[in-house]
């Protein structure tokens, strides 16, 4: 078992990808044309405030503003107050995100004794602008580094949950503790797994600088501005996917090599070595295999070795994930059929969610189990097969009707949406009308027009799907029709007319 990660960068799109084994694991896309935003802090006004909705609506200088709910905000008076003396007092008056005022006596403040409109906010997106929706902010900001992620507003320290060896969590904890400043908060990364308390050190400086260099920038702009950047995808990656566990990391561009060498000779400098430029003439994710890969990520079908497939579908709201058995027939009875389906289904699912960067609420439709241990099986197996993703999932039990609903943290754009717009044909529908429709919907326009023209002759311009249709399987209700209004139908095929457009014209 090996890891690779391959960097395709262009001028106009940097296309990175995981492989493992010589299996895309995960794809990241992006173009300078539509550059991520998460991560970016800004400088916000709060232009409304929904107590029904326990949000509010803040302005940061994009075409839609921003979504910050309850929860992101500071959520207690005692926390504002902590937090305020902190730093210093002109700072927090932004950085807070509201003034500290009488908060009803519940767990949790409403928004509306937190923020008013026309107050400013220091706010960092969370996920990204998806379809109509405004990005998702929050006034917990989260500074990420190789080894650490800081946390200025929090007084908290946590600890990768992928490291499991609980003396080495309790000696990463110490270590963090006796670094700190009073009342901030770190996790630790996987990657520091076994990092000295001097690597540790200087991660945290080099954090604090850039809080202190953000502090600063927030005090000479006025809102909606940008007062903090993250990385660029490429970079961001390799910080984050670039560990000892990875073989090789290839790029073909060749300035991009001399910068990612620079920036690992700050945060990793011994694993520099296993850079790569690429220079051979064969592009680079063809000589991978990656572009088919790509392609077929994007298919809405996904076959099983076996024989069956699974059908993945993507709405606003919600994914949906369907398992068929397809060609499977099996060797032995149905059950065994369909339990193999199902297992192997599982696995799949698990790698195209992570391929796919599906989030949100996920169903799955699994082939109807009868026996309550294989469902139990199927359950663990499902469970087993998510845990290498960094994302957070949770799962319910498999219902019944052999349902899992589950959700996937989703911060980004899918894969489809990425690549992906909607058809100019269909609108978004992924359906058009069939051919048989178009064909009685001519019916009915000939039939209510007929009377109303003097002309013996109706031309009829349509798809030539459509046209041999009407000639062939329609002929009955062509000749039918012909006798009923006294009119003589030519049909006219239009190789380049789309196939749900049809024209009608008459002639004497």
């Amino acid at each position: 078992m090996y890891t690779d990660i391959l960097i395709n960068a262009t001028p106009y799109e940097n296309r990175i990808a995981l492989v493992d084994s010589g299996n895309l694991l995960e794809f990241y896309l992006e173009r300078p044309a539509e550059q991520g935003l998460v991560g970016n802090i800004y400088c916000g006004k709060v232009v409304r405030v929904l107590p029904g909705m326990q949000a509010a609506f803040v302005d940061i200088g994009l075409e839609r503003a921003g979504f910050l709910y309850v929860d992101d905000v500071l959520i207690s008076s005692g926390e504002l107050e902590r937090r305020i003396n902190i730093h210093d007092q002109p700072f927090n008056q932004l950085v807070s995100s509201a003034e500290i005022r009488p908060t009803p006596t519940t767990t949790q403040p409403s928004i509306d004794n937190l923020l008013v409109e026309g107050q400013q906010v220091l706010v960092q997106i969370s996920k990204e602008p998806i379809g109509t929706k405004g990005a998702r902010l929050t006034c917990h900001i989260t500074l990420p580094c190789r080894n650490l992620v800081f946390m200025p507003l929090t007084d908290h320290i946590g600890i990768s949950r992928k490291i499991e060896d609980e003396d080495v969590r309790v000696k990463l904890r110490e270590k963090i503790e006796n670094l700190r400043p009073r009342g901030t908060g770190f996790i630790v990364r996987t990657v520091a797994e076994q990092c000295t308390e001097a690597e540790l050190e200087a991660d945290m400086e080099f954090l604090l600088l850039l809080w202190d260099d953000i502090r600063s920038n927030c005090g000479k702009v006025a809102a909606p501005s940008l007062v903090y950047k993250d990385l660029d995808m490429i970079l961001r990656s390799v910080r984050d996917l670039f560990t000892d566990d990875v073989r090789e990391l290839v790029v073909d561009s060749r300035a991009v090599y001399e910068r990612l060498l620079t920036f690992m000779q700050t945060f990793a400098p011994e694993l520099k070595n296993k850079i790569t430029h690429y220079e051979r003439d064969a592009p680079l994710f063809e000589a991978y295999g990656i572009e088919v890969d790509i392609n077929r990520a994007l298919d809405k079908k996904v076959w099983l070795r076996s024989g069956g497939y699974i059908i993945i579908e993507t709405t606003e709201a919600l994914s949906v994930i369907d398992v068929n058995t397809g060609r499977y027939v099996g060797k032995r009875d149905q059950a065994e059929t369909i339990f193999k389906t199902n297992m192997e289904a599982v696995k799949e699912i698990a790698y195209q969610l992570r391929l796919r960067n599906i989030g949100g609420i996920i169903i799955v439709d699994f082939i109807d189990m009868e026996n309550e241990e294989h469902r139990e099986e199927l359950f663990l197996t499902f469970q087993d097969a998510i845990k290498k993703d960094k994302n957070r999932i949770n799962i319910l039990k498999i219902s019944e009707f052999g349902l899992v609903q589950m959700t996937r943290k989703r911060s980004l754009e899918n894969l489809t949406q990425m690549m992906c717009e909607p058809c100019m044909y269909c609108e978004g529908e992924g359906m058009v009308k069939s051919r048989r429709t178009i064909c009685y919907e001519i019916f009915r326009k000939i039939t209510r027009d007929a009377p109303k023209v003097s002309a013996k002759k109706v031309y009829i311009k349509v798809h030539p799907h459509v046209a041999d249709m009407l000639l062939e399987e329609e002929t009955q209700y062509i000749e039918l029709l012909q006798k009923e209004t006294g009119k003589q139908f030519i049909i006219i095929p239009v190789r380049d007319s789309h196939i749900s457009r049809y024209e009608l014209s008459w002639d004497e």
